[in-house]
Order: structure tokens, then C-alpha cells, then sequence
């Protein structure tokens, strides 16, 4: 079993950055991806990066998130990062962290992964 927790978010104004934090513990050593979703009122759960556990894939949404947010890992924290910077109100949402044990064939899709933490929100404001 894995647990992971969410940290890191909050309310800030547009323009403005956050890195939320995920810390996983327990059978860590079993996870092979890792990934964040968000899910906004009213709407679909959906991928925003993900990252192979050994830091050497990572994917995102789309190019300008990739170009405004990146993963990355600290595998001696057992922690996955998201940093987010030049935020937009359309980014408001409950963030969630992700894992998975096994290889799957889009990491940004969210029945790929079988761990999920409890959320963080993120609120910006214009």
C-alpha cells in the first residue's frame, strides 16, 4: 500500500506561483509513475504532468502548461513537486497527486493509477 499527501496550495493572484508538495510513504519502492490531476466544480478530473519514478519521463497536459508548470522529484523525500507559476483563474481547481504501480499506457489518464491522496486546493484570483 502507498499513502500520499498533498501540500502546497492555496489562494493567490493571478501572475502568482505555487509548488504543492506530495509526499508519499509506505511501499514506495513499488511505484513506477506518478502524476498530478485537477478537478474543477462541475467538471472532469484531469491530467496535468506526470513523471516515471525515476525522474527520466515526464508529460504534461499541453504545451502551455508544460510551459507554466513542471514536475519533478526528490526520490530521496519519497515527494513529487509541482510548481506552478504564472497562474490563472481558469487553474482554480482541487489538486490531486497520483500513483501507480504499474506501466500505464497514457500516465495522464486517471484510471491508470490505483493511489490517490486527498487533495489540495488551489484558488486564483484575477
Amino acid at each position: 500500500q502507498v499513502q500520499l499527501v498533498e501540500s502546497g496550495g492555496g489562494s493567490v493572484l493571478a501572475g502568482g506561483s505555487l509548488r504543492l508538495s506530495c509526499a508519499a510513504s509506505g511501499d514506495t519502492s513499488s511505484i513506477n509513475y506518478m502524476a498530478w490531476f485537477r478537478q474543477a466544480p462541475g467538471k472532469e478530473r484531469e491530467g496535468v504532468a506526470g513523471i516515471q519514478s525515476s525522474g527520466s519521463f515526464t508529460n504534461y497536459v499541453d504545451a502551455a502548461t508544460k510551459g507554466r508548470f513542471t514536475i519533478s522529484e526528490d526520490n530521496a523525500k519519497n515527494t513529487v513537486y509541482l510548481q506552478m507559476n504564472s497562474l490563472k483563474p481558469e487553474d482554480t481547481a482541487m489538486y490531486y497527486c497520483a500513483a501507480t504501480n504499474s506501466r500505464p499506457f497514457w500516465i495522464l489518464l486517471p484510471t491508470s493509477y490505483n493511489y490517490w491522496g486527498q487533495g489540495t486546493q488551489v484558488t486564483v484570483s484575477s
